[in-house]
């Protein structure tokens, strides 16, 4: 329960996440980012292979609930399609989803990890609510203010890779 905008995992792509390498760190719930981390902003689709991890992660002993800032409906659409809970409106970094999605589901957030792509909203709110935070890169930065926000996320992103464990 620190400030910190360090992330303590990093990741290429969600598709690197394995039960066994969250199960290692003492996870047993995962709460994912929607936007850039599942898809790109531009699309409701997954790729294949983000659509066959998205099962296999169902299949395994970790839960899993999307959390995100997002209010339109196409996370909603998206989520109930796969049968994945989810939390939107949830206002990251502040605690109001990552709390909401505990309490649904009885989580000791010491062992849940928030997965996300943004060091501002889910390393922060991850890290301040107690959770492991796991940076994702992007999937694609398509426009000036996303790719302004992740010039200004570089230092972060540069101490963690210095601190953290990278997949």
């Amino acid at each position: 329960m620190s400030f910190s905008l360090i992330p303590q995992l990093m990741v290429e792509s969600l598709t690197d996440l394995t039960p066994q390498l969250l199960q290692a760190r003492g996870v047993r719930f995962l709460m994912l980012d929607f936007d850039n981390t599942i898809v790109p902003y531009t699309t409701n689709e997954p790729t294949r292979e983000m659509e066959q991890w998205l099962q296999q992660m169902q299949a395994s002993p970790i839960g899993l609930c999307v959390v995100s800032n997002s209010r339109k409906s196409r996370v909603v659409t998206f989520c109930r399609a796969r049968g994945i809970p989810c939390i939107t409106h949830s206002r990251k970094p502040f605690q109001k989803g990552i709390r909401q999605c505990a309490a649904q589901f009885g989580l000791e957030l010491c062992h849940a990890a928030l997965a996300g792509d943004q060091i501002y909203t889910d390393v922060l709110g991850a890290n301040c609510a107690g959770a492991v935070s796991i940076l994702v890169r992007p999937i694609h930065l398509h426009n000036i203010w996303l790719r302004l926000r992740h010039l200004a996320e570089r230092p972060f992103i540069a101490m963690g890779k210095k601190r953290s464990e990278q997949v």
